[in-house]
């Protein structure tokens, strides 16, 4: 094992990270004394780096094969592990696996075995059964989000994985709720567990909760309404089914009000453009089912609406738990029918909202999002971009807003009163000599 005083702090210092939080600094000291550990803690609270500290340091330089595997529910969980292990710049080589795009891209990167896999159960499976990765190595693993594994019904292939490594010694559970029954073929028999969900409720005074009564049955009126009064806020507008996110979010568009929609039926680059717009402000508004109240690490989102009542207090927590973090406040909007009736887990309603009489569309959102079908694989990065749209564009900083580079695309803010005449003046030119695709993200 790897010195910790020469690793720890340059990686927390990548991060932009001072100290490690209590629950961070008790699992470092737990996974380290112990080989299996169920750590339970919110989403949103640091458990990526609890986890990834501890592996990175179980990491051999001189073994070239897979040392690790995270398994997680979701592409967009596995790419945002990613993400942060790259800005720790480790020096470790990592691949993510997940459906949704090719798999030969996966296997070319697979011939020089990563220190490290992040992986769906889907797509790990599959290359398990390919034998494009060599297992034999594999000392630790970390089973990120668990609970949300076994909620999307990953069970058969969770088992087959889990039985065909055969090396592992340090085992790593995490989850956001501790109803969770442990499967036996994780093979943990002897896991501590470390609690930290007692220490995360809401905070009151950061999370106002509201409800909100539609007059009619079908609520698309009153959403609008709402949407009218919070303006141009971040807002996530949380739906029970991908057809009623598509119809909500068709609805709104009629009305004017620009929004995206993200659900788990969606194209992988459908779904990155949708979040990238989100992010990036180009759309004040994310219309999406329970599959964004987990993983996704989107900042200063300011309003949660639940159109459609949660169907259990996890998932009512969940959805609220993206909004009010990092000492920031939040509002939460509980829209409920003359049919429907609160559940009984909803408790922190602090009064019942009335919208005012006269209500105007929000403000249109100020950025656009170009498109650029170019990426990590291409050798081009967010300094390419800026100087591309600088020099070619015209375009000041200011001009020029998020930027997220991914393997083969990348997508930029760009104001919106200037995207058209950018979109003129680069169409012709080249970026690192290069002629790409460049247009509006659709």
């Amino acid at each position: 094992m790897k010195d910790t005083k020469s690793v720890e702090p340059y990686m927390l210092q990548n991060l932009g990270i001072k100290t490690l939080n209590p629950m961070q600094l008790s699992t470092q000291d737990a996974i380290e004394k112990n080989n299996e550990l169920i750590l339970l803690s919110a989403t949103g609270s640091g458990k990526t780096v609890a986890f990834l500290i501890p592996l990175i340091k179980s990491l051999d330089p001189e073994i070239k094969l897979v040392q690790a595997l995270i398994m997680v529910p979701s592409r967009e969980l596995a790419l945002q592990i990613d993400g942060v292990l790259r800005q720790m710049q480790t020096g470790y080589k990592i691949t993510a696996c997940y459906g949704g795009h090719k798999r030969e891209i996966e296997e070319n990167n697979l011939v020089q075995p990563p220190a490290i896999i992040i992986g769906t159960a889907g797509r790990m499976a599959d290359h398990i059964r390919r034998n494009t990765i060599n297992l034999s190595a594999i000392k630790f693993l970390v089973l990120d989000e668990f609970d949300k594994i076994l909620e999307l019904g990953f069970l058969e292939e969770m088992e087959y994985i889990l039985r065909s490594l055969r090396a592992v010694e340090k085992r790593m559970l995490t989850s956001a709720t501790n109803a969770v029954e442990i499967p036996e073929y994780t093979k943990m028999q002897d896991a501590i567990t470390l609690n930290f969900l007692g220490d995360e409720k809401v905070n009151p005074e950061a999370l106002s909760v509201k409800a909100l009564r539609s007059p009619e049955n079908d609520k698309l009126e009153t959403l609008f309404k709402l949407l009218c009064y919070l303006n141009d806020t971040s807002t996530i507008v949380f739906c029970n089914h991908r057809d009623a996110v598509e119809r909500t979010s068709n609805f709104l568009t009629e009305k004017g009000i620009v929004n995206v929609f993200y659900h788990g039926g969606m194209e992988q680059q459908d779904r990155e453009v949708a979040l990238c717009k989100f992010k990036n402000s180009s759309s004040d508004i994310l219309v999406t089912t329970d599959l964004a109240s987990r993983g996704l690490d989107i900042a200063n989102i300011r309003s949660i609406i639940h159109y459609h009542l949660p169907l259990t207090e996890d998932s009512f927590t969940h959805r609220n738990g993206r909004t009010a973090r990092m000492d920031a406040t939040g509002n939460v909007y509980v829209i409920f029918s003359p049919e429907e009736k609160l559940p009984e887990y909803i408790k922190v309603v602090s009064s019942q909202f009335e919208l005012p009489a006269t209500l105007a569309l929000p403000e249109k959102p100020k950025w656009s999002t170009l498109f650029i079908a170019a990426g990590k694989k291409d050798k081009i990065n967010k300094i390419d971009i800026v100087g591309f749209l600088s020099n070619k564009g015209h375009l000041k900083k200011d001009e020029i807003g998020l930027i997220e580079v991914k393997d083969f695309s990348a997508f930029v803010a760009v104001r919106k009163s200037k995207i058209g005449h950018v979109i003129e003046l680069i169409k012709e030119e080249k970026i690192k000599n290069k002629k790409v695709k460049i247009a509006i993200a659709k």
